[in-house]
């Protein structure tokens, strides 16, 4: 039976970076999949390459986790600025979300005026700036030295912050913008839906600062699509796909492994599934129950994938916000994420499209399997039909193929029903999970930890199982 020392299950943003930085050990990466990315990554179908979810990148600059592991590994993107990050249509109003303040207050002023907006905005930016420049960020558990890192994180935040670390998201906009309108707030947490998963009715100020100011930072595309950061990023690693873990058995000092193709040893084992989901994993009790201690989030996404015979002038990325949900859904607002027209691969004989909304993970489930594919084929053309009815330089014409997928649909291919991790709100801040766990050598990583969602809070998350990890090798 093999030996190793780690086996990273899953080949996510997290699982694929806590990788890439520890290659010079006896490491082993197992994918179900033959993509690598889970949520993040690119597949082929009808020929055309497409990304799985609908997404940008972002925090690949200097003071942030993700530009400090790739330059650990030796990794240099092929990415492309986005000088307008995402533009959001409602009503037919066009506003840009750019990195540059002034320019944004000003367009920000004529869509949606408010005497008070520099205040509200550039306050959320201070935060989200002053949050990037903490010297502390950490959060971890079960030993004396990851508490006493925790400890100093926290005081570092009630250092920096002071009161404002216990507002709530919607007491400062009531403070700050009053009594706003309904289509402003939709703004507001349209674009929260995107980056927290969830809107500011549940969040403190300090993940409504960091989820709305996201746009003032250096955001990309990706040329090869989001996929081909994994094969950057995993060159020096021992990949190993479509093997799938099926048991982990904790056995001596090693917990034993079984795959769909093998058997193996690992001193230490780091999960990118899902915490809530991760006891499938495990016979012994202590950890199952550990594991079954956190509640499923039941929220996942309904992507929709189009190809084009056409390649028009578009921006990357777009959110479109509606005055209505989206059937089978529980947003209004879709975003939509474009191929580069110079793209070699993805827009090869015309652009790529994903659009993306929110959905709830369970709701699929209850369908024959006759209502399931009616149900599915309603909220795709819903949202083909508004897409098309807000971007003039496509007609329906212009579609050569499109699918969908459900939550159903990613469990098949990554094995996970939600998409997306769990809000960070003001009731579970505390108990968040961490990187490690009780049980010494067993580790989780990804978006349902420490530091939550998308590419810096996931590498944020990754810094800190690097240290808790390399303490104990």
């Amino acid at each position: 039976m093999k030996k190793i020392n780690i086996a990273v299950v899953g080949s996510g943003i997290g699982g694929s970076l806590i990788s890439a930085l520890n290659s010079n050990e006896s490491l082993k990466l197992f994918e179900r999949d033959m993509n690598l990315g889970g949520c993040a990554s690119t597949f082929k179908r009808y020929g055309a390459f497409f990304n799985a979810g609908a997404t940008t990148f972002v925090g690949y600059e200097d003071n942030h986790p993700i530009k400090r592991i790739f330059d650990d590994i030796g990794f240099n993107p092929d990415l492309l600025k986005s000088n307008i990050a995402i533009r959001t249509i409602q009503n037919k109003k066009i506003l840009d979300r750019i990195q540059d303040f002034d320019v944004f207050l000003e367009e920000l002023n004529k869509v949606y005026p408010n005497k008070n907006n520099e205040k509200f905005w550039r306050t959320l930016k201070d935060i989200d700036e002053k949050f990037w420049n903490l010297k502390k960020l950490y959060f971890a558990k079960y030993s004396m030295k990851s508490y006493f890192r925790t400890a100093s994180f926290i005081y570092e935040l009630l250092k920096v912050f002071k009161f404002d670390l216990f507002k709530s998201a919607t007491g400062f906009i009531e403070d700050i913008l009053g009594n706003i309108s309904e289509e402003y707030q939709s703004f507001i947490d349209a674009q929260l839906f995107i980056t927290v998963q969830t809107t500011s009715k549940v969040i403190p100020l300090l993940s409504m600062a960091l989820g709305l100011s996201y746009p003032f930072h250096d955001v990309f595309y990706v040329y090869g699509g989001m996929g081909s950061l994994f094969d950057g990023i995993l060159e020096d690693v021992d990949v190993h796909k479509k093997e799938e873990v099926l048991k982990i058995k904790k056995q001596d000092d090693y917990y034993h492994i079984q795959t769909s193709k093998d058997e193996y040893l690992a001193k230490n084992v780091i999960l990118n599934s899902t915490v809530f989901d991760s006891s499938k994993f495990f016979e012994d009790k202590k950890i199952q129950d550990y594991y079954n201690s956190f509640s499923f989030n039941d929220q996942s996404a309904f992507v929709v994938y189009l190809k084009l015979d056409i390649e028009p002038e578009l921006l990357h990325h777009y959110q479109v916000i509606l005055n209505e949900k989206i059937p089978n859904c529980i947003s209004n607002s879709f975003f939509v994420s474009l191929s580069d027209k110079n793209d070699y691969k993805l827009s090869k004989k015309g652009l790529s499209i994903t659009i993306s909304t929110h959905t709830k993970a369970n709701s699929w489930k209850q369908y024959s399997k006759d209502e399931y594919e009616k149900e599915k084929e309603k909220t795709m053309n819903f949202i083909i039909e508004e897409f098309l009815n807000n971007f003039d330089k496509i007609s329906k014409d212009n579609i050569k193929y499109s699918f969908c997928a459900t939550s159903t649909t990613f469990n098949n291919y990554i094995n996970r029903f939600n998409c997306g991790g769990n809000s960070i709100t003001i009731k579970n801040a505390i108990n968040l999970p961490s990187c490690n766990t009780p049980f010494e050598g067993l580790y989780n990583v990804g978006d349902t930890v420490f530091a939550g969602q998308g590419w810096p809070g996931i590498a944020l998350g990754v810094e800190v199982l690097n240290k808790e990890l390399n303490g104990k090798l």
